[in-house]
């Protein structure tokens, strides 16, 4: 099942993807939840019966409403640092013996269509194609055998950068450099963790205007979705609706001979197989008056 967030009057609510446009699940039927964290927390019982919901549920157009980040509110949004080992190599470093994690603001996530700023005060504004891990299932301390079971859905992302910021700012600005607005779409939909059994194997793929700059597949991670849930739950606990961006491929912007840096007008798109595409323009920030 394909599902999103859209606002509404009484705030965000969660709806079902059909062919024929989104069809609001509690509107259809009042054993649902309105919002998507109340949902993910409920499980597989309560995804089982939003199928049903939504074969009989009335569609209406999907731009008809505005969409929402498919998990409006998250209380984390954790990153992977350098998780395939050729595009750690191309970043200079040697595979990590550990994950590397940090994070961004919810503040930055956007969705599907809507546009990526470039800030005034960054010059070299990257992109990054990313499996987006939504947990769904509450735990700590979570067996590895185990991590698989608390995963409600995946999305594709765009771990958008500034490299200027990350690599060259006193201390090296990874936090900043990696949360400015907007630099953390995902979607264009939940993808429920049914339709995946493996994301371990899915085809990844980033075009800019068209032109493929990232290719490769979650087989090349070098820590898998469950080694990472188990190595961030033995330090904080996994809260329904939490993301986990699990790292990029090879081909990243500024580590091209000469670099690439996005620029206004450009169009990024993230491709991985048995998801879809996360398609965003590219836009200048508008100065503010004086």
């Amino acid at each position: 099942m394909r599902l999103v967030s859209y606002r509404s009057p009484a705030g965000p609510r969660v709806a079902g993807v059909r062919d024929d446009g989104l069809v609001d699940l509690h509107q259809t039927d009042q054993r649902f939840p309105c919002c998507m964290k109340a949902l993910l927390q409920r499980g597989e019982p309560l995804l089982a019966l939003a199928d049903e919901i939504l074969q009989r549920g009335k569609a209406f157009p999907a731009d008809s409403v505005e969409l929402l980040p498919p998990v409006p509110n998250p209380e984390k949004v954790l990153c992977v640092g350098a998780n395939y080992a050729d595009h750690a190599a191309e970043s200079g470093m040697a595979p990590p013996e550990e994950p590397i994690l940090f994070s961004k603001f919810p503040s930055a996530l956007s969705v599907d269509g809507a546009p990526i700023v470039l800030p005034r005060n960054s010059q070299e504004v990257d992109y990054e194609a990313e499996l987006v891990v939504v947990i769904g299932k509450p735990g700590r301390h979570i067996p590895r055998d185990q991590a698989l079971e608390h995963v409600a859905a995946y999305a594709c992302g765009n771990d958008v950068s500034a490299r200027d910021w990350q690599l060259r700012k006193p201390g090296g600005q990874w936090l900043l450099g990696k949360t400015f607005d907007t630099f953390a779409p995902f979607g264009p939909a939940l993808v429920t963790a049914d339709e995946i059994p493996d994301p371990g194997n899915l085809e990844i793929q980033l075009r800019l205007n068209g032109q493929t700059m990232q290719q490769s597949s979650t087989r090349h991670f070098i820590f898998p979705v469950d080694v990472l849930i188990a190595y961030v739950s033995d330090v904080c606990t996994l809260l329904p609706g939490d993301l986990i961006f699990t790292g990029t491929p090879p081909g990243v912007g500024f580590a091209r001979k000469p670099p690439i840096f996005l620029k206004p007008g450009d169009t990024v798109e993230v491709d991985i197989e048995k998801i879809g595409v996360l398609r965003n323009p590219v836009v200048a920030e508008e100065p503010t008056g004086s």
